[in-house]
C-alpha cells in the first residue's frame, strides 16, 4: 500500500518541479502571494479537492479538502512566501535578478509544493479505499511574518483537525522534536510637532526623540527579563530632513520568550515603555498589533513515525552537478558556518557529513527537549491538533537561512527532495489514517502537553497587509 503511494508522488513528480520553478521564478512577499495560491490551489481542484479560499480575512490563504469514508482529518500544512531583497539567480556568486527584489530564500516555493504533492498522493489512495477519512492541505500565507496561521486560528480552520504533519527545507534530513519561541509582533508611532530644528526648537515634539527613548529604555530592559527572552526593534519611520523636527515615528518590535504568558509580561512592560516615552517627549503613542504565536509543541509520536518513514525511503539522493554547484556554495559561507551545522550531528552522521556538499541521509532528532531561538507560526496549529514536522536536505551543508545562497539551492538542487518529503508527508499521513493506536497515542500526548488554546490576535486585529507591500 505505502509503494502505491509513493509511485503517485513519483508521478507527480514533473508537476511539482513545475510548481517549484514557477514559485521561484515569481517569488511574492507574504499576503500578496496571489500567483503562487492560485497555482496551488488549481493544482489540487483539478485533483478534486473541494477549496475554500480567503480564510482568516486573508485572500491567499486557503483549505483545501478531499474526504472518503469515515475517518481521521489529517492536515498538511504549506507556505509559499518569499523574503525582501533576497532575489538572486542560480549562480555561485552573488548576483541578484532584480535589484532590491525578493527571493526565495526559506525554500517556501519546496514547503508548499511538496504538500501539494502529498495530499494529492493521499487522496488517490483513499478513492482506492487503502484508507478513509479526509486529507487537508492548508495554504498559509505570510509565515515570515508570523501572520498566516494566527488568524487561520482564530477563524478556527484547524479546530476538527486530529492531527497535522509539515516541513522545512534546510541542510540535513531529520525529524524535530524540539520546542520553539512564542512571539508578539507590534509597532508604536509617536506624534508630535514639527518646528524648524534650529530657528524653533522649543516649537516642536519630536516623534523621534520618544522611540530613541523607547528603545533606550528597551535596552535597560534587557539587563532584567530571563536570558532565554528576545527582544529585536526595527525604525520603520524617523523623520526627513536634519533640520526638521519629526513629527512622526515609528519603531516595529518583536518580542519572543519560551511561553506565551512570558511574552504577555515583557510586552506589557514594552507597552509602559512606549507610554514612558511618550510622557518624557510630549508626543502621542498608538500601537499596531500586528501577530503574535505561541511556541511550538512537538508531538514524539507523529515525529517517531515520520522518522519511520525517512527509514524506509533511505537518503535523499543528489547527483555530481548537483554537488559540485552545492560545494561552491559552500566556499562562500561565512566562516564557521559549515562547523557549527556539524556540531549538532551525532555519530556516525558528523563524521560521514564533513566531507559531503549535502547530505540527505536521514539522522534521529537531535532537539528533543530543546527550545530554538526562533519562532514559528506552526506554533498555533501545535496548540490546537497533534502536530510534528521534519527537516529534509535541499541546501548546501552549513547554509545560513535566508541567505542568497539558499536561494540558489531552492531554484536548482533543492528541487530534488522535494519528491522525498512529498513522500514522507504521504507516508505518515497514511500512517495516521490507518493506525488508530498510532493516532490515540499522537492524541493522548498532546493533551498531556497542552491545556487549552487561547488565539493571542485581538478581537478587531486585521492582517498587517501593510508589512510586505
Amino acid at each position: 500500500m505505502k509503494q502505491r503511494l509513493f509511485a503517485d508522488v513519483d508521478d507527480l513528480a514533473e508537476r511539482m518541479d513545475e510548481l517549484a520553478v514557477e514559485q521561484w521564478e515569481h517569488p511574492e512577499l507574504g499576503l500578496h502571494e496571489e500567483r503562487a495560491s492560485r497555482l496551488l490551489r488549481d493544482t489540487l481542484s483539478e485533483a478534486g479537492f473541494e477549496i475554500e479560499a480567503g480564510v482568516g480575512d486573508m485572500p491567499t490563504a486557503f483549505v483545501a479538502s478531499y474526504e472518503a469514508g469515515d475517518g481521521p482529518t489529517i492536515g498538511i500544512l504549506g507556505e509559499y512566501d518569499a523574503l525582501p531583497g533576497l532575489s538572486q539567480a542560480v549562480s555561485a556568486e552573488r548576483e541578484p535578478i532584480e535589484a532590491g527584489g525578493p527571493g526565495h530564500g526559506c525554500g517556501h516555493n519546496l514547503f508548499g509544493t511538496a504538500g501539494v504533492g502529498a495530499a494529492i498522493a493521499v487522496a488517490r489512495a483513499l478513492e482506492r479505499g487503502d484508507a478513509a477519512g479526509e486529507v487537508r492541505f492548508y495554504g498559509c500565507p505570510a509565515e515570515e511574518t508570523l501572520v498566516g496561521k494566527t488568524f487561520m486560528a482564530r477563524d478556527g480552520v484547524f479546530d476538527d483537525l486530529d492531527a497535522a504533519l509539515t516541513w522545512h527545507p534546510s541542510d540535513h534530513t531529520a525529524p524535530q522534536r524540539g520546542s520553539s519561541l512564542a512571539l508578539d509582533s507590534l509597532s508604536f508611532t509617536f506624534e508630535g510637532e514639527s518646528a524648524h530644528a534650529a530657528a524653533a526648537p522649543e516649537s516642536g515634539r519630536s516623534a523621534l526623540d520618544a522611540v530613541q527613548l523607547l528603545n533606550t529604555g528597551v535596552e535597560y530592559m534587557r539587563e532584567h527579563v530571563p536570558e532565554e527572552v528576545r527582544v529585536h526593534y526595527n525604525v520603520q519611520e524617523g523623520g526627513n530632513a536634519p533640520n526638521v523636527v519629526p513629527a512622526e515615528a515609528s519603531v516595529w518590535y518583536f518580542v519572543r520568550a519560551p511561553t506565551r504568558e512570558g511574552v504577555d509580561r515583557v510586552t506589557a512592560w514594552l507597552r509602559e515603555i512606549a507610554d514612558g516615552a511618550a510622557t518624557m517627549t510630549r508626543t502621542d503613542v498608538t500601537e499596531r498589533y500586528y501577530t503574535g504565536c505561541h511556541r511550538l509543541v512537538s508531538n514524539g509520536v507523529i515525529a517517531d513515525t515520520l522518522r519511520e518513514n525517512m527509514a524506509e525511503l533511505g537518503p535523499v539522493e543528489f547527483d555530481s552537478d548537483e554537488r559540485e554547484l552545492a560545494g561552491q556554495l559552500q566556499e562562500t559561507f561565512p566562516e564557521g558556518a559549515l562547523e557549527d551545522s556539524l556540531s549538532e550531528f551525532e555519530p556516525p552522521h558528523d563524521d560521514a557529513a564533513a566531507d559531503a556538499a549535502l547530505y540527505g541521509d536521514p539522522m534521529d532528532a537531535f532537539d528533543d527537549g530543546e527550545t530554538g531561538s526562533g519562532s514559528t507560526d506552526v506554533g498555533e496549529v501545535s496548540q490546537i491538533a497533534p502536530t510534528a514536522q521534519f527537516r529534509a536536505t535541499t541546501w548546501a551543508l552549513g547554509t545560513p537561512g535566508h541567505s542568497w545562497q539558499a536561494v540558489v539551492a531552492n531554484g536548482d538542487f533543492g528541487r530534488t527532495a522535494v519528491p522525498y518529503a512529498a513522500k514522507l508527508l504521504a507516508g505518515a499521513t497514511l500512517d495516521l489514517l490507518t493506525d488508530e493506536q498510532r493516532l490515540a497515542a499522537a492524541r493522548a500526548e498532546f493533551e498531556a502537553d497542552v491545556d487549552g488554546y487561547e488565539n493571542p490576535l485581538p478581537a478587531d486585529a486585521e492582517p498587517p497587509f501593510e508589512l510586505t507591500q
